[in-house]
């Protein structure tokens, strides 16, 4: 068993427009480092189409056919809202992405691979039931999330180190037992949710939040996981785990005021592999979601897949 990598060409076709942050550039970037020697023997999957039924496990019908629905005649794109654009490559992209998740759930409980990696876009974890928004259409890591608690996987647990908050895993998780989301964010920061008094529905989801003070380095953003984060993971003891790999926390990404480091995603991905070992018999799927500079980007995805690879 190895490491599978889950992409699609498809997820190129959503078309942001000139000067969005969330471009193709940053897929192509993490494709063409992905085509160093050092990933030669990394296996390629094409990510399938999701089903409606796995869509629908996290969002209402409405979300799911206003991302479907076609552009009108003549149109090149909808905004949904002022950042968050549908173009005529949206829907596929959008299905691509959620499908690569939910194929990567498949292959690791099948034992095909020990652990997986989604290189797609458009990300998905500020999507929420009812909407999308902040660059995301489908949220993809609830939804496969969701997708392996119905493969009969009773503790799912996400872990979110994007430097955004992920409003919408944690919407989705709020009253749905067996589910685990903790996540690491800029405070005061888009979507100006995540407080750590945000802690689920009785009988829900468990949820963890620690907002990290702008300017912090990979000292605090380390605390939060190893004071608060890896100990609560470590209690709900997850038989699934699911990785929201934003890498917009590095130092050098415009969208952010943390200062993390490339060591700084290694460390917290060999923590999360550990515990995959510990408690998930190595059930691990780790799905791209931010990050903006698109030669840093490439290099932390590049280092995160490495470790996966077990290198």
């Amino acid at each position: 068993m190895t490491t599978l990598l889950f992409t699609h060409l498809d997820c190129l076709g959503h078309q942001t427009g000139d000067f969005h942050p969330e471009s193709a550039d940053r897929l192509k970037a993490i494709t063409h480092l992905l085509e160093h020697e050092d990933f030669a023997y990394l296996p390629r999957e094409q990510a399938p189409l999701a089903t409606n039924d796995q869509l629908a496990r996290a969002h209402t019908q409405r979300h799911i056919d206003q991302i479907l629905t076609p552009l009108d005649a003549g149109a090149e794109a909808r905004f949904i809202d002022a950042d968050t654009v549908v173009s005529r490559g949206s829907a596929k992209a959008a299905l691509r992405s959620a499908g690569a998740a939910c194929g990567a759930v498949d292959a690791v409980a099948a034992k095909e691979s020990r652990n997986a990696f989604c290189a797609v876009r458009p990300p998905g974890h500020h999507a929420e039931r009812d909407g999308a928004m902040g660059f995301c259409l489908f949220n993809n890591v609830a939804i496969a999330a969701l997708h392996a608690r119905a493969k009969g996987y009773e503790r799912v647990a996400v872990v979110d180190i994007d430097a955004h908050h992920g409003n919408g895993i944690q919407q989705i998780f709020w009253d749905q037992p067996g589910t685990f989301y903790a996540s690491t964010h800029q405070e005061d920061s888009f979507p100006y949710t995540g407080t750590p008094d945000e802690t689920g529905a009785p009988g829900g989801g468990t949820i963890v939040n620690v907002p990290l003070p702008k300017g912090g380095a990979g000292d605090v953003f380390r605390a939060a996981y190893d004071d608060v984060i890896l100990p609560r993971l470590r209690d709900f003891a997850p038989d699934f785990l699911l990785i929201s790999a934003g890498f917009d926390a590095h130092a050098a990404d415009p969208l952010s005021y943390l200062r993390l480091k490339v060591d700084d995603f290694n460390w917290i991905t060999r923590q999360l592999i550990e515990l995959a070992g510990k408690f998930c018999g190595n059930r691990l799927v780790s799905v791209l979601e931010g990050g903006y500079d698109t030669r840093t980007l490439a290099a932390c995805v590049a280092s995160h897949v490495r470790l996966l690879m077990g290198h």
